[in-house]
Order: structure tokens, then C-alpha cells, then sequence
């Protein structure tokens, strides 16, 4: 179903994946890709499991490329707050990890089994048969939970595919008309993209309501479930996401999103995804 999560380039270079593009495009089962990407470029190679893609500035919500830094500190100095030490964010939750993204200044906490991606990590999700793999929504420095929960030759190439069993992350939404929109499309596009596709209808949204982080960010927050997914292989699974949109101290859209599958016997509890999105908090700029 998914390509597995993979390392990010050592050097300037794009990085290389095992065995190169499957034959004839994205293959039927490859549905989330996973980039790093070189943040210093003007025009970024990144490698995806479909091979070599080229992708350029521009939207972020339509294109994951680097953007320019919209990262925004809150008026507290890092001394003042016990969240944020000399060396960076400090978990909230007693136990677990933080994971930071620096471009849009945010943070969020995870369990310790997870395991936090480079700033320069993009995941997103495309149409399978697109050729040019265009982005249905994605997510800048992720974690990931169980890199390797799943393995099978989802497109026939006689390679082995490993899939992770859950991600989280955040992206900036610039040009979206709000948060309650953002909510919506981006939890459903999760779940069909790495789950349901080509069958949106097996894709149900539940309403968006608000949601008020442990910090004080107020935004909308939606999930999103398949039932009944076509079974090709053994990691073919039914998949829930959630995303919360929210205004950025900046004034700008931001969302947070987590896919991951389910009715599965390691299934992320709803109650752990809510724990971890009332984490969701701005960080200072290490400048300030």
C-alpha cells in the first residue's frame, strides 16, 4: 500500500531508494510517497519511491517544496518558558519526544516508540496513476510510528514494499479560505490517498468542530475513516486521519494531520492521536 518511510540525503545530493522506479510509473500500490528534501535549493531534486521528481516553489499546499520561513516566536523568552530550554522544545507529556517544525515555528509531542523526520522531511500523498505524482496533501517533518509495520510487493515488481503504521505532522496552508475547509479536505485526503483509492466512497468525514490545544490554539479539527477497502495485499487496510487548521501567531493558515490504519491490532488509539494533538503548540525562534 504505502512505499516504506526513507533516510534523508547525507549531502546535497538527492537521496537514492533501493532498486529505482517500479516499472511503467507509480506502480498500483504505491500511494504515500515520502521526500527529503535539500531546504537550500531554489529548484529541489527529491527522491520518491517512483524515482527521481523535480519538484519547484510555489504553493505550499499544492506543491511541497521549501518555503520561506514563517516561523513565529511568542512574546516569553525560552528562559521564561519550561516547555522551551536552551537546546530547544521540551516534551510536554512526561516520556515523550517533541517533534518541531522550525519553518512554521510549531511543535507537537509524540510517545517515545515514535520516531521524529529532519525539518527537510515532506510525506504526501498523490493519485496513483498520475504521472505527475501532484500532491493530494502533505506534511513537513513528520514522525512515524513502526517504519516497517507492514511489508508486501504491493506493484508486482518482485521488491518488497514496507509500510509504517502511523504519521504525523504539519504543513502550511497558504491560499486555503479557512480552517474548517482545511480540516475537512486534508483528513479525507489522507485516508483516501494512503488507504481508499480509486473508491472515495468508501471515505467518510465526520463534522468539523473546534478545538482548543493545551497551549491555547483554537482551530477546527476533523477525522476521517475508510471502511472496506479493496484487500490486493496483506497491507491493504482501512486508515483514519485527523487534521486540526489553525491560525499561526503569524496570522497564517497552518494544519496538523495524522493518518494511520485501522481496525488493525495495532491501531492508534483515537484517545493517543487526541492526546498528541493537544500537544500542538508554538516554539521560539532559536534566534530569540
Amino acid at each position: 500500500m504505502w512505499p516504506g518511510q526513507q533516510p534523508p540525503a547525507d549531502t546535497g545530493h538527492s537521496p537514492v531508494f533501493p532498486g529505482g522506479p517500479p516499472p511503467g510509473g507509480r506502480g498500483g500500490g504505491s500511494r504515500t510517497t515520502v521526500v527529503a528534501v535539500v531546504a537550500a535549493a531554489v529548484v529541489v531534486a527529491v527522491a520518491a519511491v517512483t524515482g527521481t521528481v523535480l519538484l519547484r516553489g510555489g504553493d505550499d499546499r499544492a506543491d511541497p517544496a521549501p518555503t520561506a520561513p514563517t516561523a513565529s516566536a511568542p512574546s516569553a523568552s525560552a528562559a521564561d518558558d519550561p516547555a522551551n530550554g536552551a537546546e530547544g522544545p521540551r516534551p510536554t507529556v512526561a516520556g515523550w519526544r517533541v517533534v518541531t517544525n522550525p519553518d512554521l515555528g510549531i511543535a507537537f509531542d509524540v510517545p517515545d516508540s515514535w520516531v521524529p523526520k529532519a525539518p527537510t522531511w515532506v510525506t504526501y500523498v498523490a493519485e496513483n496513476d498520475d504521472p505527475d505524482d501532484k500532491p493530494l496533501v502533505a506534511m513537513r517533518a513528520p514522525a512515524v510510528l513502526q517504519e516497517e509495520w507492514c511489508a508486501a510487493d504491493s506493484d508486482r515488481d518482485g521488491r518488497l514494499d514496507h509500510v509504517p503504521l502511523a504519521g504525523a505532522g504539519t504543513w502550511g496552508e497558504d491560499g486555503a479560505r479557512g480552517t474548517e475547509e482545511i480540516a475537512r479536505k486534508n483528513a479525507a485526503a489522507w485516508v483516501y490517498g494512503a488507504f481508499a483509492q480509486p473508491a472515495r466512497d468508501k471515505v467518510t468525514t465526520g463534522p468539523v468542530s473546534s478545538f482548543t490545544t493545551s497551549s491555547g490554539i483554537a482551530g477546527s479539527v476533523a477525522t476521517s475513516r475508510s471502511s472496506g477497502v479493496g484487500k490486493r495485499d496483506k497491507c491493504d487496510v482501512d486508515g483514519k486521519a485527523t487534521t486540526f487548521a489553525f491560525e499561526t501567531a503569524d496570522g497564517d493558515l497552518a494544519s496538523w494531520s495524522f493518518y494511520g490504519a485501522a481496525d488493525v491490532a495495532d491501531e492508534v488509539p483515537d484517545g493517543t492521536v487526541r492526546k498528541i494533538l493537544s500537544t500542538v503548540r508554538y516554539v521560539p525562534d532559536k534566534g530569540q
